[in-house]
């Protein structure tokens, strides 16, 4: 029997490890590599240059990387349920291979493409390599409910297997056996189009910071695992808010590099490195971090929104469309918030720092706007956003979802300025406050006027006044976030909400090889680029390098004790939206643009006590922490946490009977 095979191309656009690509040349005839473009979808959806400029480069080098083999990539335009009945009636197709889409809509779309197949008599074959492990199997084994906490989610994939090995990348060998005509009109027929095709206006568009494609994935993954700049990064105190030419986020979104392909090289790296046999979970931890969301998300078609989401808390946002714009377009006032928002537009990429800041700002830090509206914006500027990551990382953010320590809050000030001291940052995309001295750059209107016409800036003329009073807004939108748990039946931290101070600012130390590699789940989730895990005696182990659920982590929650301005009171703008909570705030002074401390340490809720500690003591005090803080979780998760406790006690106790390698 003569067997014609189609791949389907959308997500995984490589050629290595491409467990369903392999699937369909396995005894073929033909095969022809197809992506499906719908012209309509790409005017109509909400996907911006940057990520279309990646999509179509990436399809460039994949048909490159196939003509090197005699192949070439097929692009179909229009729908999947119109393309593939032609398809099939004109190519005799026998068998469709995809890959594995473990998201709501890409599980629905391809059920009907299956069941169509079958009408057809065409055999589909379907393979998992957008994750590590199988979704469904996680479940599973938490009693067919997604874990809801990142340290349950742990606790499940240390008892799996290792992921499958990858495999290796298509050989020209096996092309040779399976290949199909190619006519002369290929281009023609089949092209890639460009972005004015798509209706986009390149005029005065810059060169691309990411350029996508497998290739060049592989480039900066040779480059990301070179042993020097390995053992560098690892140990690296700084934090860089630019791209890095070994950041491979975008390119796991997209299926350019193999996520299987990134683990088992960290793997062998740090087994070189550290001559270890057993890395810790660390070591993965943004990989897991996104198996995380997707484990959360396969089974929620209302993951991306409040409504209807059974894990999501419902909190009366307001709407404010000129807010939001302002946000979106760099206008609010904020350096910090205008320089990251603007690096997004014009990148396609932020920090993970960043990426907390505008979060905080944009929801319960300042303007008090739903993350759904957050969400969209990051969907159409951020290269690697992919709809269960980016959903699941701003109901954290937002205090919506798997998170709940709202009373931590972002200074648009006294973040960025901790972040950057120096205020390049600010100076390479907000170039028009470049003249501004490093005092004054974060907050230009505390400039005396002088100052401000010698920098040919001033402040309501040149550049925005501030749009919210960040001291007044955070307030505000602490007690309603205060209010809204309040309401909630199933929440038992009500005692902690009482001692909840009027405002903390959440403090983030300068980056040490400790708070690199740790995932724990009171841990923000950090972009993929960064490296996740210390060398050889800084290695976390991995019974340690989680804090467990509730625990306060130093590292990230470490309330801020300093003002905003070196003087601790600055002068605040007069400047409000009328729709901003700032307008609406009666109980704070309006001489303050960012809060300064109200309350002592000491009456924090927990709070962590500094200097040396014996390790029994800070054993005790980390247990009494852990138990104060699940006190602040939804009864909806106290199950699981008890399920942790136990997997916890027979965890610690296997440690001690095994062998130590």
């Amino acid at each position: 029997m003569v067997v014609n095979s189609v791949h389907w191309f959308r997500k995984g656009l490589r050629l290595h490890d491409n467990p369903a690509l392999q699937e369909a040349l396995s005894g073929a005839d033909t095969v022809r590599c197809v992506y499906v473009l719908d012209p309509w979808f790409a005017g109509a959806a909400n996907v911006g240059i940057n990520r279309w400029r990646f999509l179509l480069e990436s399809l460039e080098d994949l048909d490159n990387s196939l003509k090197k083999l005699n192949s070439r990539l097929f692009v179909i335009r229009g729908q999947p349920t119109e393309v593939f009945p032609r398809l099939f009636k004109e190519w005799n197709v026998t068998r469709l291979t995809f890959e594995y889409d473990p998201e709501p809509y890409g599980k629905e779309r391809d059920g009907a493409i299956i069941k169509m197949a079958q009408e057809f008599g065409v055999e589909t074959v379907v393979r998992n390599s957008h994750t590590l492990y199988s979704l469904d199997r996680i479940i599973e084994m938490n009693n067919n409910n997604p874990p809801l906490t990142f340290k349950r989610f742990q606790t499940i994939v240390s008892r799996l297997e290792l992921p499958r090995r990858p495999l290796a990348p298509i050989s020209q060998q096996q092309m040779n056996r399976c290949l199909g005509k190619i006519s002369d009109n290929h281009d023609q027929l089949y092209s890639i189009p460009s972005l004015e095709e798509l209706g986009f206006r390149t005029e005065g568009l810059p060169p691309a910071v990411w350029r996508g494609g497998e290739s060049e994935a592989l480039d900066r993954l040779s480059r990301y695992l070179d042993k020097n700049v390995w053992v560098a990064n690892t140990r690296a105190k700084t934090c860089s808010l630019y791209a890095s030419p070994t950041g491979l986020s975008p390119y796991l979104r997209f299926g350019c590099l193999s996520c299987r392909v990134l683990y088992y090289n960290l793997r062998e790296i740090y087994m070189k490195l550290c001559k270890r046999s057993s890395p810790p979970l660390s070591l993965y931890g943004q990989l897991l971090w996104r198996e995380f969301f997707y484990t959360a998300a396969t089974n929620n078609p209302n993951f991306d929104r409040m409504e209807g989401n059974p894990i999501c808390v419902q909190i009366p946002w307001d709407q404010n469309p000129e807010a939001l714009a302002k946000w979106a377009e760099g206008r609010t006032g904020f350096p910090w918030i205008d320089a990251i928002m603007t690096q997004l537009r014009q990148e396609g990429w932020i920090h993970h720092r960043a990426r907390h800041a505008v979060a905080c700002f944009l929801t319960r830090g300042d303007l008090w706007i739903s993350w759904e509206s957050g969400m969209k914006v990051f969907e159409e500027l951020l290269l690697d956003a992919d709809w269960s990551v980016n959903a699941g990382s701003w109901m954290w953010l937002s205090c919506s979802a798997f998170f709940q320590q709202f009373f931590h809050c972002y200074c648009p000030v006294g973040f960025g300025r901790r972040t950057d001291p120096s205020g390049d940052y600010i100076r390479r995309y907000i170039p028009i406050l470049k003249d501004y001295p490093n005092r004054y750059i974060y907050e230009p209107w505390n400039a005396p006027e002088s100052l401000q016409k010698a920098a040919n800036c001033v402040v309501g003329v040149d550049y925005p006044k501030p749009m919210i009073n960040h001291a007044e807004g955070s307030r505000l939108n602490i007690e309603r976030m205060k209010q809204v748990y309040q309401q909630l039946s199933h929440y038992r931290g009500l005692s902690l909400l009482a001692s909840v101070p009027t405002i903390q600012e959440e403090a983030e130390p300068p980056m040490t090889d400790e708070s690199q590699t740790s995932s724990g789940p009171d841990s923000p989730p950090r972009d993929l680029a960064e490296v996740e895990a210390a060398v050889c005696l800084m290695a976390p182990d991995s019974s340690t390098s989680v804090p467990h659920p509730g625990q306060e982590d130093a590292s990230l929650h470490h309330p801020l004790q300093d003002h905003c301005t070196s003087s601790g009171r600055p002068s605040s703008p007069t400047f409000s939206p009328p729709h901003s909570p700032a307008s609406r705030s009666k109980s704070s002074s309006p001489s303050s643009s960012c809060p300064s401390p109200s309350t002592s340490s000491s009456s924090l809720p927990l709070s962590v006590s500094g200097g040396p500690r014996r390790k029994g003591i800070a054993h005790k005090g980390r247990r009494s922490q852990r138990r104060r803080g699940r006190q602040s979780y939804p009864m909806a998760m106290e199950e699981e946490r008890m399920q942790e406790e136990v997997d916890e006690e027979r965890m610690e106790e296997e440690e001690t009977a095994a062998p130590q390698q």
